[in-house]
């Protein structure tokens, strides 16, 4: 009894925490495409990093270019 219990909440964590993950990057991408300037190429390569990177793009973006953006350009 109690390892259906145990395996139902090992499955549900993951899941929860599948979803938090791609919630995460989807995120990143639209803030990325909708707030990024669109001078020279910063947005395009970033879309990409974030597009084809998944949650390694997305971790990147929010730790290395987003506050970045956000002091330079306020937003």
């Amino acid at each position: 009894m109690f390892e259906i219990a145990g395996g139902f909440g090992c499955v549900a964590v993951f899941v929860v925490l599948g979803f938090a993950t791609q919630v995460f990057w989807l995120w990143m991408l639209v803030e990325c495409l909708t707030k990024e300037p669109s001078e020279g190429t910063d947005k395009i390569i970033w879309g990409l990093v974030i597009f084809f990177g998944n949650l390694p793009g997305a971790l990147l973006y929010f730790l290395i270019r987003r506050n970045e953006r956000i002091d330079r350009y306020g937003e």
